[in-house]
């Protein structure tokens, strides 16, 4: 038709006129007027936003965080002191470094608080298998993990931990069970130092005492072979000194031994122990017997008789057996003692109570957010519409745009 003009003169046409004006150019003030233009929308589409955030937060299922403090047990300070003095010099280089040349000894217990054996433990007690519709005990752990949290990283040193459930009370019945779980496990692990020597010795203890029962039982034997031999009070003394120095040389070294677990060569105690040793063995050694077995005499020949020489034999192995429990009984006793002043594994400082308020959702935020969020995109839109506005009032930008369109035409009509 006449009245069209193509686009291909429109566009030529446009090329021959001159560049944009300074009217083209945008100032605060327009910007200003675009929001003032349309401070309705702008005020709507906020008020839609925050509208329905407070909808969503409503609808939103609530849930509960209980948590709970434990004060882990403490390291000893004298055996700190003692690597200490052992590094030397290179305790200054570890001050430059940090100050400790050791991780977080709370890495340790939360390691074992999210072990597997204290999480299947939960799943197992509480029944989470169920409650998180789980079909496997793996599935279900992965499911309390993600509800559960442990922090050993906090300045004040101590573990946090931390159960989500959507009933206040069984929040908090989940995060006291965690703690019950973890002591489960303590109980079968010897963690600190005097946890170690009481193991330690415990099981030395137990295998003296299947020896001394085998060496009253021979003695026995012997008795009902040979008869009782009543031996003179020299005889007597050499045997039970002898066996006393055999008892007590055994004895520190499985004291040694067990000083040697947690700590090194270069100790005090472990050095003056092994001076110890030496001494007790210069003794045995001046009474003319060895720390060997059977095969030493401790008494001469010529004051036993022949006949009594198997039986003072076996005397001599009861009354070292005897010692040689008695010691081990008596360091038993002290590591027991020792583990008992150091308290509980973990001590709880904070127990879980039931949570007065929701953890989960934060009202405030969402609704503050959302509003936030509402405002931004209502300032975006308008900038929006005020550019198309502008950009339509341009000939050449409205060609541009006409073109544009026609581009997008997936109904248009085929040539």
């Amino acid at each position: 038709m006449a009245t069209e003009v193509s686009l291909s003169q429109m566009s030529e046409r446009l090329k021959s006129e001159s560049s944009p004006s300074k009217d083209n150019e945008v100032s605060v003030l327009d910007v200003l007027m675009v929001f003032a233009q349309r401070k309705r929308a702008i005020l709507w589409i906020t008020a839609v936003f925050a509208i329905g955030s407070v909808i969503i937060s409503l609808l939103l299922p609530r849930r509960y965080t209980a948590t709970v403090t434990l004060l882990p047990p403490q390291q000893n300070s004298s055996m700190a002191s003692a690597l200490a003095a052992q590094l030397g010099n290179l305790s200054g280089m570890a001050a430059l470094t940090g100050g400790s040349l050791g991780k977080n000894p709370n890495d340790m217990y939360v390691g074992m608080l999210r072990g597997r054996t204290v999480e299947d433990g939960m799943v197992t007690h509480f029944g989470l298998m169920q409650e998180y519709h789980a079909h496997f005990l793996s599935e279900a752990r992965k499911k309390f993990e993600h509800y559960a949290s442990v922090d050993g990283a906090a300045k004040d040193g101590m573990l946090h931990i931390a159960v989500v459930d959507p009933d206040p009370k069984r929040a908090a019945e989940l995060a006291n069970g965690y703690v019950q779980e973890f002591r489960d496990l303590s109980e079968h692990l010897a963690i600190t130092e005097a946890s170690q020597r009481r193991t330690f010795f415990e099981r030395q203890l137990e295998q003296e005492k299947d020896k001394l029962a085998d060496a009253e039982e021979a003695l026995k034997k012997t008795e009902q072979q040979t008869g009782l031999i009543q031996l003179d009070s020299q005889a007597k003394a050499l045997i039970e000194t002898a066996a006393s120095l055999r008892a007590q040389i055994t004895a520190k070294q499985v004291q040694i031994e067990s000083m040697e677990t947690y700590a090194t060569n270069q100790n005090s105690q472990v050095v003056q122990a092994e001076q110890e040793l030496e001494s007790l063995r210069a003794q045995l050694a001046k009474l003319g017997g060895s720390e060997a077995g059977e095969e030493s005499l401790i008494v001469p020949k010529g004051r036993v008789p022949e006949a009594g020489l198997e039986y003072v034999r076996k005397l001599r192995d009861v009354k070292y057996h005897e010692t040689v429990f008695d010691i081990l009984a008596r360091q038993f006793e002290i590591a027991k003692l020792d583990e008992a002043k150091e308290g509980s594994v973990i001590q709880v400082v904070d127990a879980a109570v039931p949570p007065d308020k929701p953890s989960f959702p934060r009202k405030t935020v969402i609704v503050l957010g959302a509003t936030g969020v509402g405002f931004i995109v209502a300032i975006f839109i308008a900038l929006l519409q005020a550019g198309y506005e502008r950009m339509t009032q341009n000939p050449e930008t409205a060609v541009k745009i006409g073109m544009l369109r026609r581009a997008l035409n997936w109904n248009k009509p085929r040539a």
